[in-house]
């Protein structure tokens, strides 16, 4: 008998900036910034979208930038 297999580990996810080896992410970029939020205005999680560590805090700083300045939503309704 053959010995049984458990399932398939899903394909880890790459990050997106160092795929393209992009030097920084920036505040001022919406259309790349929105591929991390959610359609009610949340940032979503590394696990997510496959970012690293470093790439992921970057997103994060960007976004809140962005908001601050009223590039982004807070919040959508």
């Amino acid at each position: 008998m053959g010995r049984r297999r458990g399932p398939i580990a899903p394909r880890r996810k790459v990050c997106r900036f160092c795929a393209e080896k992009a030097a920084d992410v920036d505040y001022k970029q919406i259309q790349v910034l929105r591929v991390f939020m959610t359609d009610g205005g949340k940032i979503l999680s590394s696990r997510m979208t496959g970012n690293c560590a470093r790439h992921q805090r970057q997103v994060r700083r960007a976004i809140k930038r962005a908001r601050n300045l009223a590039l982004l939503p807070y919040v959508v309704y």
